[in-house]
């Protein structure tokens, strides 16, 4: 029987490494298929071009050149990676430079490849995304070069309005106050970066950044945006329950990038707004900016009018863009020459050099040169236990024996389980059940969908022994045993936990959300999700794609938060078991965190990075020019 993972085309080391499970075979027919086009024969660039396919697959931007061995495979296989036939760095380094992939040659002037020499190593792209990283990097680079006009004292009166202490109208406080900066730098650059953990109060700076520029002169036209139906709705909330205390209009909109740049199905350009057709607004806000990829980074600067002001929202230690790029946390590392900005230093100069408070720590060396870059980042949480914060902090500075430390700490925001040990873990997943069927049964949906935040199973993966559709229908088996029938997941019912999978904008429901289906009081069911103040209803049948969700994945919850949340983690060799992973799944939870799995994939998750390679976070050398070595260069992303 033919092996369809295997492809029969590839012969050689591109066979072998696709037998090992390195390679699958889309991987080896597209490397095939250049290497014809291009006439290329050499072996080393036909493996190299598989393995630059198969980063992008993975989410990188490119192939780092310094970490071609960095690869992992599933647990399942038994590959030792370290015994395949990978042929010498220097030796496909060589082979690249003179490929006719990279240099164009007789075939034609195809250069599927691009070959780019950087301060940490060489870096091997697909063309699209070598065009793409470098449009980015050119419109940041020129919209550093200056900042807008501003009425500084309009600015610093409203600093010193709309960021008051608590009950006291005197400004500065003896700590830094970051949000107050946060807000003096997006008010300052034509593109600033604001990032953050749960908590800091982004959308809260946001809203008196938007607040800052309408009090400028001109019309302010406003634009706010997520990468996802569900975090502009989440977004769009947050600002409006703030409009009022701020002096914003109410009616302000947020929506998702696709509908921002206009989709437009079946067109010869596939949005409506890009480098011809620039977007009409003077202020554009994006949250979540960490699950934006490059593709759609690039999309969005190009069709940036030179005089429209950015402001990028997000937290960069959270999982990235399930498409290829981590442009969010490349914004925040890279190196960019930026035009100096005397009037932030006259409007917050005194926070600037504020030294550490009881509430916020002053800002480091580093952080003062990012703000020059239109960089600030938040760090005070607000929302969730100070010991969760701690964990997640613990994880970030990869600190395996701290996080064991907090987890075994008895502490009562925290709680860590071994596999077999799901006692607690089944008494919050049915006691809830309960209480949300209750609230359902009996038409309360406010109540329903507040219960139903109180506790969130996540796992890694979606599918086998610690994915989504097995914890799923575990946890309906206890639900149905504690509520005395059988519950069925194709069958609408009261209390059934929703999660939409698919955007729907005619009837605002998005990809992400969750709801609870209710019985209302003329006896019919309906499916609920929370909108604000009231909850939004419709029948079910009105609903895309949905699914009965005890259980997510992760990447599903980012952008919610939940009084629990208890996590399944993998096996220490799962391919998803990330830090970013674990960070995004902890940071989830407001009172407590309960983690379900072993010391070993603990550790594993909280050492490992995902390494998305990109050249936005790099110096690009001029051709010719040589990188210097650097120590330690290897295990970075």
């Amino acid at each position: 029987m033919i092996d369809v993972k295997v492809a029969q085309r590839g012969k050689g080391v591109l066979r072998e490494f696709n037998e090992a499970g390195v390679l699958v075979a889309a991987d080896v027919h597209v490397a095939l298929r250049l290497c014809a086009l291009g006439g290329e024969s050499s072996e080393d660039v036909a493996l190299a071009t598989a393995l630059v396919v198969r980063a992008v697959r993975a989410g990188s931007v490119c192939l780092d050149l310094t970490r071609i061995r960095d690869v992992k495979v599933d647990e399942q296989s038994g590959t030792d990676v370290e015994k395949l036939p990978w042929p010498a760095d220097e030796a496909v380094v060589a082979a690249l430079r003179r490929s006719p992939l990279v240099t164009g040659g007789q075939a034609g002037p195809l250069r599927p490849l691009r070959l780019v020499d950087t301060d940490k190593g060489g870096l091997l792209y697909l063309d699209r995304y070598f065009r793409q990283e470098s449009t980015i990097r050119r419109i940041l680079d020129q919209r550093a070069l200056g900042h807008p006009d501003v009425d500084e004292e309009s600015l610093r009166e409203g600093l010193a309005e709309l960021f008051r202490d608590q009950g006291d109208a005197t400004l500065p406080s003896p700590a830094p106050d970051r949000q107050r900066i946060a807000a003096a730098v997006a008010a300052t650059h034509w593109t600033s970066v604001v990032v953050g953990g749960p908590g800091t109060g982004k959308t809260h700076t946001v809203a008196r950044v938007l607040a800052l520029l309408r009090r400028q002169p001109g019309q302010k036209r406003i634009a706010l945006a997520a990468p996802t139906g569900k975090a502009a709705a989440r977004l769009q909330e947050s600002v409006r329950e703030q409009s009022s205390t701020v002096g914003l209009p109410d009616d302000l909109t947020a929506m998702t990038l696709h509908r921002l740049l206009g989709w437009q199905r079946g067109a010869a350009t596939r949005f409506r707004y890009n480098a011809t057709n620039h977007l009409p607004y003077d202020v554009i806000v994006v949250d979540e900016t960490s699950m934006v990829s490059l593709t759609m980074m690039c999309r969005l600067l190009e069709a940036l009018r030179p005089d429209t002001q950015l402001v990028l929202v997000g937290d960069q230690h959270q999982l990235a863009s399930v498409d290829a790029g981590a442009v969010l946390a490349d914004l925040v590392e890279r190196p960019v020459p930026a035009a100096r900005n005397p009037v932030l230093g006259r409007v917050v100069g005194k926070d600037l050099e504020a030294s550490d408070g009881p509430r916020e720590v002053a800002l480091n060396d580093d952080e003062r040169d990012q703000l020059s870059r239109g960089v600030i980042r938040l760090s005070r949480g607000r929302r969730f236990d100070e010991t969760i914060a701690e964990l997640a902090a613990a994880v970030n500075n990869s600190d395996e024996d701290r996080v064991m430390q907090i987890l075994r700490s008895g502490d009562s925001a925290v709680s860590f389980h071994q596999p077999e040990d799901l006692d607690a873990l089944k008494s919050d997943v049915t006691e809830l059940a309960k209480a949300v069927t209750d609230a359902a049964e009996s038409g309360r949906a406010k109540v329903a969908l507040e219960e139903s935040a109180k506790h969130r199973l996540l796992c890694a993966h979606r599918e086998g022994e610690y994915g989504v559709q097995r914890w799923s229908r575990r946890a309906i088996e206890w639900c149905g045993e504690t509520l005395g029938h059988r519950l069925n997941p194709d069958l609408w019912y009261p209390g059934q936990p929703l999660l939409v999978t698919a955007n729907d904008h005619e009837t605002r429901i998005y990809n992400g959300d969750t709801g609870v289906i209710v019985r209302r009081g003329d006896g019919k069911l309906v499916a609920v999700f929370e909108r604000g103040d009231q909850p939004f209803e419709l029948h079910p049948t009105q609903l895309p794609a949905v699914q009965t969700a005890y259980a997510m994945t992760v990447h599903r919850s980012q952008g919610s938060q939940y009084d629990t949340v208890s996590v399944v983690l993998p096996e220490a060799k799962s391919l998803l078991l990330t830090r970013e992973l674990f960070y995004t799944a902890i940071t989830r939870a407001q009172a407590h965190v309960r983690i379900i799995g072993t010391e070993e994939s603990v550790r594993a998750a909280v050492r490992t990075r995902a390494l998305r390679a990109s050249g936005l976070a790099r110096a690009i050398l001029p051709v010719g020019e040589k990188p210097t070595p650097h120590e330690g260069d290897r295990g970075r992303r």
